[in-house]
């Protein structure tokens, strides 16, 4: 069984193509989406989704959540005694929504095509291929998010074809995508991106303006404060995407506080990130040599969409309306289960043929002659960015100085002038016959293929001798050994059981409540000893009568807020 996963940076969903189309898998709580969220219980067992979620706030030192902008790096996170890399935490994402998936299907997950950025790095893909097989399943195939948007809406059975913009803004990461449709072909015209722009820095802009406004910085609130003000800021974000004025009302550092906002104000506070959503929008298009009269259609997805000065900026930049008809939240995690069709060569659906562009330029570390010495350092470009996949280049180097007797090739990755400021992903030594420097002519060739896998060839021209290498582990990718390894480890950790999920989730949000509601403290306090001694007796008939009397507790509480 092929499975389409959209593995989000705030959310993360998982689904199948079936008789009917793509069908999205709810999880063990009924939800669509499931919170890319994990934390660790004082038991030490890993808890993930929903009532991770709701720990941020009451044990937000065990839990975390946006780690897939770490993806691609060796951060490490410490909760409880545990300490993970983002692979790991991903892994753990993908293993819950993989539980859900072959309780609903009753069959076994084998294999699994997975939507990434299309900005995302060859590290950061290489990540997510390493978090899929940490979860147990093969992913052969990862597809770029607005890809997947695209499929989703359907645009590969449009009659004619034509070209679309695809503005993906999720939580963590903005992706900007041209394609064009012809003849059973989806081809990449240009993809751009920003992997650190998302709702959460809209989130975060509110909650700097707030703190301002209120003469409060952010080390004055303990953690649990913090994390209670960080939700409600979500909220009111929620509110104004939806063009209405928000009131915020907490208690912080010891004092009640007001806070009003309207949508206007919330433009103010958002212009340097709205400015930054601009830039990959301009050079995706002029990537694509293409005007804004060329498109047939733009598409907004991603959860952050929903903000009204998204579709403004697109209006104002390109001269009409958006569609986003189709749920932004669902949008890519739909296309990845066509995507997993087409994997799977279901008779229902159209052959189509799906191109893709390298999304960052790739050259090699060089020295240029410079007023009579050498500037070295310098970016050579063999492979732009933007350019179709599968894509081979060659360029001619030479020595620096004749009788030169080995030259270093360094690999990078990026799009500076200076090497110092990309990514090095390489190296290929070389020994040289003792000649002059315009005898000892190198070519270097890159060939890059739609799995993302970089290969550097590097050929003596007077001798024909040929070295090789195929780029695949890249700074903060985890080697064969240590996935091996991290497997073992995860494989050992405690994770609580899919059917206690919903407990587990009720019990998160009643310690939420009282961490955040002095006034109901006692309340809850003896709601929750009760519901556990309900839990204590397994009697699933008692415990389901209870848990939803808790419900409507907990939503009684937290209807009445801060009041």
């Amino acid at each position: 069984m092929i499975v389409g996963i959209d593995l989000g940076t705030t959310h993360s969903l998982i689904g199948v193509y079936g008789p009917d189309g793509p069908r999205l898998i709810p999880n063990a709580l009924g939800s669509l989406l499931t919170p890319s969220v994990v934390s660790v219980g004082d038991d030490e067992e890993v808890i993930v989704g929903r009532a991770a979620r709701e720990r941020l706030v009451s044990h937000p030192q065990r839990s975390v959540a946006a780690f897939k902008r770490w993806m691609g790096t060796d951060r490490v996170t410490a909760l409880g005694t545990h300490r993970f890399r983002p692979e790991e935490l991903s892994a753990l994402i993908l293993k819950s929504l993989i539980a859900d998936a072959e309780a609903e299907l009753g069959q076994k997950v084998a294999e699994a095509v997975i939507s990434v950025p299309a900005y995302f790095s060859d590290s950061q893909r290489k990540a997510t291929r390493i978090a899929g097989e940490l979860a147990g399943i093969k992913v052969e195939r990862l597809i770029n998010e607005p890809t997947a948007a695209a499929l989703a809406y359907g645009l590969q059975q449009r009659e004619g074809g034509g070209r679309y913009l695809v503005f993906d803004l999720g939580g963590g990461t903005f992706d900007v995508s041209i394609l064009e449709l012809f003849e059973g072909v989806m081809e990449v015209h240009a993809s751009a991106g920003d992997n650190f722009l998302g709702g959460e820095d809209f989130t975060q802009a509110l909650l700097n303006a707030f703190l301002a406004d209120s003469g409060l910085s952010a080390s004055q609130l303990a953690l649990s404060e913090l994390a209670t003000l960080e939700r409600r800021i979500e909220t009111l974000k929620h509110d104004l995407a939806r063009g209405n004025e928000a009131t915020l009302e907490l208690p912080l550092a010891g004092e009640p506080r007001q806070w009003r906002i309207d949508e206007a104000g919330f433009a103010r506070v958002s212009e340097p990130l709205v400015q930054r959503l601009r830039a990959p929008l301009e050079r995706a298009m002029r990537d694509a040599k293409l005007s804004p009269g060329q498109l047939d259609e733009i598409v907004l997805v991603g959860g952050a969409s929903r903000m009204q000065l998204s579709a403004r900026l697109v209006s104002r930049m390109f001269g009409r309306l958006p569609l986003r008809h189709v749920n932004p939240d669902e949008a890519i995690g739909l296309g990845a289960c066509v995507a997993a069709g087409m994997k799977a060569r279901d008779q229902s659906l159209e052959e189509i043929i799906l191109t893709d562009v390298c999304p960052h330029t790739l050259g090699v570390n060089t020295t240029r002659e410079s007023q009579g010495g050498y500037t070295s350092g310098v970016f050579s470009p063999i492979i732009h960015r933007n350019s179709t996949v599968p894509v081979s280049r060659v360029e001619r180097y030479y020595p620096t100085h004749d009788g030169q007797r080995q030259v270093e090739i360094q690999i990078y990755q990026g799009e500076s002038p200076r090497v110092e400021n990309n990514v090095r992903l390489g190296a290929i030594s070389i020994d040289l016959p003792s000649r002059r420097r315009d005898e000892n002519a190198i070519d270097v060739r890159f060939t890059y293929d739609i799995n993302g896998l970089l290969q550097v060839e590097a050929t003596l021209a007077s001798t024909g001798l040929r070295h090789e290498v195929l780029v695949e582990k890249n700074p903060g990718v985890l080697s064969q050994e240590e996935i091996r390894e991290r497997l073992a480890a995860l494989a050992a950790l405690k994770v609580h059981p899919r059917d206690q999920q919903e407990n587990i989730a009720l019990i998160a949000r009643a310690e939420r409540l009282y961490e955040e509601l002095l006034w109901a403290r006692e309340q809850l306090q003896a709601a929750l000893v009760q519901f556990r001694g309900v839990l204590d007796l397994q009697d699933s008939a008692v415990i389901s009568e209870h848990r939803g009397e808790f419900v409507r507790f907990l939503d009684a509480v937290e209807s009445q807020g801060y009041t």
